[in-house]
């Protein structure tokens, strides 16, 4: 679908009071003249600065009406402080802060916004985003960090962290670009789910202690927010890869790409990608899996599983990244005796499907034949085939819970002392010749073992 594309003058932010709804866009009323498709994404592109103006807007905007495009979303781009009301902004799915500085909205702009998010409305911050706004605390935890200062425009290695999200799943695990550095007041890890971060040995000026977040994302008072420190440069919306970047983040706050941004501190690798990490995996039963140069484990052949070997655990935290071609079969065992028969996982563990289209105890997100995932909440967290997801699949003595892309599908008590999930180990199925599933970044955390009534007992209300 191809975007409409406008620039917003202070008449015109004017007239789009009229006729339009006060909810999310996504409940717009096609009649408002808002948008010539009710069911189109749209965008507010927002550059008004009150310091340091960056020379690269134009060509920000240029991409991200190029982005609406290729992605199906419509793009409006205004300097209009005054299309900040309540009415306005409920048109829009995502508001970009495209290089913003200073003190951009007054008091009554900025409840129309925090009112905004809070109802579901996206955020992305590009660049000098984080160098707005530092008296208006809901803006600056938003945003995730504040800008501090920043060396010379350099070339630096990104590190990706996630590679799992819209914004970061087609970029190199090092990233290697040029462009102007921001260093932050403080450090987002702590709430706010890091995509990427710059190693600092790459360049000189750096001034965060080695653990430098650049991109990020969360969701935030009701709201989903994306922010990437790229994009000083008119050269970075030219290049391929910083556009594919945008455009991800873009998608994430919209609502079209799902994506598991809640923060993650604590894990440690076992598959990070390299063939040293699989050392301590074993393939049981025929078939194989393929490790590409990008790091990515993709299933060959079956019906077989490849497990961790050198530990079992027992209350743990495991995530991992997959993606499914097509109508495609795999799942990941937990709980199993060390065995090199996959059958032995089958009959004493359990495996949390991928299949999206079996039966509904059998199918994305259920424990296999025991107990079907939250199907409505399951459809709303799933991405399509060909793009990435994410499971955390927390074990506590003999309960299992499994989230997708942040969202909590399934909540299982296991009864069968054949099956104890307090001590095993955990593995990942290549089903058959006919299925081709993907695999990225398996960590885990080990948690604090709880007591038998607790860990094993029905689950408490909203965890």
């Amino acid at each position: 679908m191809r975007a409409s594309v406008r620039m917003l003058t202070a008449g015109a932010a004017a007239a789009l009071l009229i006729g339009c709804v006060s909810g999310p866009a996504a409940s717009r009323d096609a009649g408002s003249g808002a948008a010539s498709d009710a069911d189109e994404s749209r965008v507010l592109v927002f550059s008004k600065t009150a310091g340091f103006r960056h020379d690269s807007i134009p060509e920000g905007i240029a991409a991200v009406r190029a982005l609406g495009t290729e992605g199906g979303f419509a793009v409006d781009a205004t300097e209009d402080a005054g299309a900040f009301t309540t009415r306005n902004l409920a048109q829009y799915d995502a508001v970009v802060f495209l290089s913003t500085t200073g003190d951009v909205l007054d008091s009554a702009q900025q409840t129309a916004f925090e009112r905004y998010i809070k109802r579901g409305g996206g955020y992305v911050g590009i660049h000098a985003a984080a160098d707005t706004e530092y008296d208006w605390a809901f803006y600056g935890g938003l945003a995730g960090a504040y800008f501090q200062s920043h060396p010379a425009i350099q070339p630096a290695t990104v590190e990706v962290e996630d590679r799992a999200h819209p914004a970061t799943s087609e970029l190199p695990k090092a990233w290697d670009r040029t462009d102007e550095w921001y260093n932050y007041r403080s450090n987002p890890r702590d709430h706010a789910h890091v995509l990427a971060s710059l190693d600092e040995s790459s360049y000189t000026g750096g001034t965060m202690g080695g653990d430098h977040p650049i991109a990020w994302c969360q969701e935030y008072r009701g709201g989903r927010a994306f922010y990437t420190g790229g994009g000083h440069t008119k050269e970075s919306y030219a290049e391929p890869a910083f556009r594919q970047h945008l455009l991800g983040g873009i998608r994430y706050a919209i609502g079209a790409a799902q994506a598991d941004c809640r923060p993650e501190n604590g894990y440690r690798p076992l598959f990070d990608g390299t063939a040293e990490s699989l050392a301590a995996w074993r393939q049981a039963g025929p078939g194989s899996f393929a490790l590409s140069d990008d790091g990515t484990l993709t299933t060959n052949g079956g019906l077989g599983m490849l497990w961790h070997a050198d530990s079992g655990f027992g209350a743990y935290s495991l995530k991992l990244d997959w993606k499914v071609a097509g109508d495609d079969n795999s799942g990941v065992f937990v709980g199993f005796p060390a065995s090199d028969d996959p059958w032995s996982a089958v009959n004493n563990g359990y495996e949390i499907q991928i299949d999206a289209t079996d039966a509904p105890d059998r199918t994305t997100g259920a424990v296999y034949s025991f107990q079907s995932a939250d199907i409505e909440k399951r459809d709303q967290a799933l991405n399509p085939p060909g793009e990435w997801n994410t499971y955390e699949i927390r074990v506590e003595g003999e309960r299992l819970r499994v989230w997708l892309n942040g969202v909590k599908i399934n909540d299982y008590t296991n009864t069968d002392p054949a099956r104890s999930l307090r001590d095993g180990h955990v593995g990942l199925q290549n089903h058959g010749t006919d299925d081709e599933v993907s695999f990225r970044n398996v960590r885990i955390k080990e948690l604090p073992t709880k007591s038998a009534a607790h860990s094993g007992g029905p689950a408490s209300a909203g965890d």
